[in-house]
């Protein structure tokens, strides 16, 4: 399926970008990022449907983050990437990709900037 939300049902802006794809008819597929993890390959592709480097699509207010100083990495996409799969939680939420395509949707409303 070309069209994919990474989600966590638990937080607003995850739901809200639900709801937006369902109101413009888009089927995509739901992945909870937290319960099936994406593995390196599939984060590097997220990147570059995103056309951002791993470290600009980290949440630098998780705990994880925090404790593993993934602050001193930055500078290092393979170790980010390695953190990412190991501590999803600490990757920006939710993601929407249509087709070719990707954006955060923090705020919810970016979905609209891809379809």
């Amino acid at each position: 399926m070309d069209n994919i939300i990474y989600h966590n049902p638990n937080w607003s802006k995850s739901r809200k970008s639900v709801e937006i794809l369902n109101s413009k008819n888009i089927k995509f597929k739901i992945v909870q990022y937290l319960k099936e993890i994406p593995t390196i390959d599939e984060l590097i592709l997220i990147c570059k449907k995103l056309k951002l480097r791993p470290r600009d699509i980290l949440r630098k207010g998780e705990k994880d983050y925090k404790e593993n100083n993934i602050a001193n990495i930055l500078e290092n996409d393979d170790k980010i990437l390695d953190m990412m799969a190991k501590y999803p939680k600490i990757i920006e939420r939710p993601i929407i990709i249509i087709k070719n395509k990707a954006v955060i949707g923090r705020p919810p409303e970016n979905i609209l900037d891809i379809l």
